[in-house]
């Protein structure tokens, strides 16, 4: 029988190993990428509700609102009709509740973190709910579009998450400076926002 150099054994010994640590270092690579697909999904998930707006205060203001959550920007559109032309206030309240005629029901507005009422951004303070005015064409119809990170939908952070509240659109102007909620009028359209 032949006798087997030690360099021979030696070697099929290191190229063994060598193959079991490259083996090893590609399954944690691979699970690592996974671990990252898994959080770049979750980034890009993208979450998207929508309502109808119901005529409150005698009005005929109606349309429908949606929100769309993308990589931690939450998106606003609303489309109304009926409304007087010229300038209104849109705001969301803190209780997704349209049962009254007046849309009081809906409380005051959404202000988790205890500011002031004002203009979105002011520094002087705003509530997460101040989200201003827009103006209504001769016909009545209105678009806004409104887009933050300060919200989300649905999340564990009661400071941002709209979950629970209502979008209420107003008569009349908010002046950004009557408190608590900028002498805006009667609320002439309602939505609750519910999971």
């Amino acid at each position: 029988m032949k006798k087997i150099p030690a360099v021979v054994i030696g070697l099929a010994l290191m190229v063994g190993f060598s193959c079991k640590q490259v083996k090893k270092e590609a399954e944690e690579t691979s699970e690592e990428i996974e671990e990252t697909v898994e959080q770049v999904v979750e980034t890009m998930e993208t979450k998207s509700i929508s309502f109808k707006m119901e005529p409150k205060s005698d009005s005929n203001v109606s349309g429908d609102v949606a929100f769309t959550e993308e990589n931690g920007t939450v998106v606003m559109k609303a489309h109304l009709t009926g409304l007087t032309e010229g300038e209104h206030a849109i705001h969301i309240h803190e209780k997704a509740d349209c049962s009254s005629a007046d849309g009081t029901s809906t409380g005051g507005h959404w202000n988790p973190t205890f500011q002031p009422h004002g203009k979105w951004g002011a520094q002087e303070g705003y509530h997460k709910g101040d989200i201003g005015n827009f103006v209504a064409d001769a016909e009545g119809n209105a678009t806004v579009d409104f887009a933050t990170k300060e919200w989300c939908i649905g999340c564990d952070d009661e400071t941002k998450d709209i979950m629970g509240k209502a979008v209420i659109v107003h008569q009349g102007v908010d002046d950004f400076t009557s408190q608590p909620s900028g002498a805006a009028g009667a609320r002439v359209s309602c939505t609750g926002i519910i999971q």
